[in-house]
């Protein structure tokens, strides 16, 4: 997918997705990337005391190897996007998982902490920003009806990997030290590659093969039985060849398609999650250290992500499946603001917890609200931008996401260190994502819906372009024109032809008359051409 057709030049025609078969196992794969790329940046903080014995460094040097994954895994989304576009998903995929584990497995052999960030960070990172991307992709080219579920089962792949690789990572540690864990992680990190090889893309090829045979069949039945009827045949496959090289355009897909951007959706989305990500992330990462400070020991203290990880787990795909209802999923994109609504509340109304009950009644309605926007962020997306604009769409957001990534936690650890005081950093996190919930929801309605109700109601001429009844019957006629003018030389195989072409153009010319409100029957060229003119059209409305 992503590429030009090298027959006819242009970009064929997508095929309907399946909504199952090949694509679970597509759905499969798509979960174990999307647990390898956001649980394992945490995951390897599990080797950080031990980097700091050897390396002799303070733990903010060990955490910017998390923090570069997390970059790379969001800056490098333009990148990923032109390289989907220009290769297709599976082979960026297959380089990624090769990339993130030859990061790991070089890391296991570095002597310092830079070399740590250009393997473990900088190499790893990219292979799972390659991997992660196109996976999402091809599993909005493989699901339509069933896309929110699809979504939701994916998206749950984060939890459930966040829950094994950090217990697994310690017993590695205990078992063979950080170099050996380094290189284990290195050899699971190829699992990638076998998720990028079921990554089989759709067969667009479907559609040219199925309308050849139908224009055969249709050849047969008007052409007489007979020997000229193989030559008729042969003469309406040459006409189309000859009309596709006329339409064959110069350009192919673009590599970065920026036109998303005149796309006010994708606008309105874009702000709101850039004002999200700066407040979203912030509360589970300075849980632990809350509840420390009032008092909570450190076993329990821990135990509080468990307990968001394990509710994230159900709530992802519970949510995926309420999206999918039909009388929820036109409106998915006010579901994502209420999730987003919830999540910030849940923050502001748990700002003054100051026993370990109440940070537990936190975690709980925090895991559902969090899963909840885990589950609707992709699709929301794939829904405003569209299957075939959905790699370019993620490139862009995922580069700006990096911005808010970089900005959000950061300047919350700072204010923590300047003010200590929790408090105000759940109050403030909070007020971002309360705030990016009614920009969502307020720009939607005012900027989408009611712009959608001050379009005049489309007009039944046929000129506006507004019916494809019409644009098909000209183009039929305008195809019976060129078969008839393309085809002189072979007089025994042209009679049969013209006389098939102008039967053709005959009869949609007649159904159009009799649509098109009293045009008049000696100008069915015109009518097929041009469609009625506008008198015809306010008589036809004002009756």
């Amino acid at each position: 997918m992503g590429r030009p057709d090298p027959e006819e030049g242009q970009l064929p025609a997508p095929v309907k997705p399946p909504d199952g078969g090949w694509g679970w196992i597509v759905l499969f794969g798509c979960f174990v990337i999307t647990g390898f790329s956001y649980a394992f940046p945490k995951a390897v903080s599990v080797y950080f005391k031990e980097l700091m014995k050897d390396f002799h460094v303070g733990y903010s040097d060990t955490a910017w190897i998390s923090s570069i994954m997390l970059a790379m895994l969001y800056g490098t989304g333009p990148v990923c996007s032109i390289m989907v576009n220009q290769f297709g998903c599976r082979p960026v995929m297959l380089i990624g998982g090769l990339l993130a584990s030859a990061g790991m497995i070089l890391a296991s052999f570095t002597t310092n902490i830079i070399e740590l960030y250009l393997t473990a960070g900088v190499l790893t990172g990219l292979g799972m920003a390659l991997n992660f991307q196109p996976s999402l992709i091809m599993l909005g080219t493989y699901f339509d009806k069933r896309r929110p579920l699809a979504n939701g089962l994916a998206a749950a792949g984060s939890p459930v990997f966040l829950s094994s690789l950090s217990p697994l990572g310690q017993v590695l540690l205990e078992k063979f030290g950080w170099r050996g864990g380094f290189l284990i992680m290195g050899g699971l990190l190829l699992n990638c590659c076998t998720c990028g090889a079921v990554m089989r893309p759709l067969d667009m090829g479907m559609k040219r093969k199925m309308g050849k045979a139908q224009d055969k069949y249709e050849a047969k039945e008007m052409l007489p039985i007979g020997g000229k009827s193989e030559e008729g045949i042969s003469t309406t496959d040459g006409t189309k060849k000859a009309k596709k090289a006329k339409k064959k355009p110069k350009k192919g897909k673009k590599l970065l398609d920026f036109s998303i951007f005149s796309n006010r959706g994708f606008i309105i989305y874009t702000i709101s999650k850039f004002i999200l990500v700066l407040g979203l992330f912030v509360p589970p990462i300075l849980l632990v250290n809350y509840a420390k400070d009032t008092g909570v020991p450190d076993t329990e203290a821990a135990f509080l992500l468990s307990i968001i990880g394990f509710i994230d787990i159900f709530a992802r795909p519970a949510c995926g499946m309420v999206a999918g209802l039909k009388w929820v999923r036109p409106h998915v994109a006010y579901l994502f603001s209420f999730s987003m609504l919830f999540n910030g509340l849940t923050d502001i109304c748990s700002a003054r917890a100051s026993n370990y009950t109440g940070l537990v009644i936190f975690c709980v309605f925090f895991g559902i609200s969090y899963g909840m926007v885990g589950a609707l962020q992709f699709e929301v997306l794939m829904a405003i931008v569209g299957s075939q604009k959905f790699s370019s769409a993620i490139g862009l957001v995922l580069l700006i996401e990096a911005f808010a990534v970089l900005i959000g936690p950061p300047s919350a650890g700072r204010l923590v260190d300047a003010l200590k005081n929790y408090e105000v950093i759940f109050y403030l996190a909070g007020s971002e994502v309360v705030l990016s919930a009614l920009f969502l929801a307020v720009a939607s309605y005012c900027c989408l819906n009611r712009g959608k109700k001050k379009e005049p109601p489309p007009e039944n001429n046929p000129s506006a372009g507004g019916g494809s009844d019409t644009e098909e019957a000209e183009s039929d006629v305008q195809e019976a024109e060129e078969h008839s003018s393309d085809n002189h030389q072979p007089a025994h195989s042209t009679d049969n032809t013209v006389v098939a072409a102008n039967e053709e153009a005959n009869h949609v010319a007649e159904e159009q008359s009799g649509e098109g409100g009293g045009c008049p029957a000696g100008d069915r060229e015109v009518l097929a051409r041009d469609g009625c003119n506008a008198d015809q059209t306010v008589e036809r409305d004002s009756f």
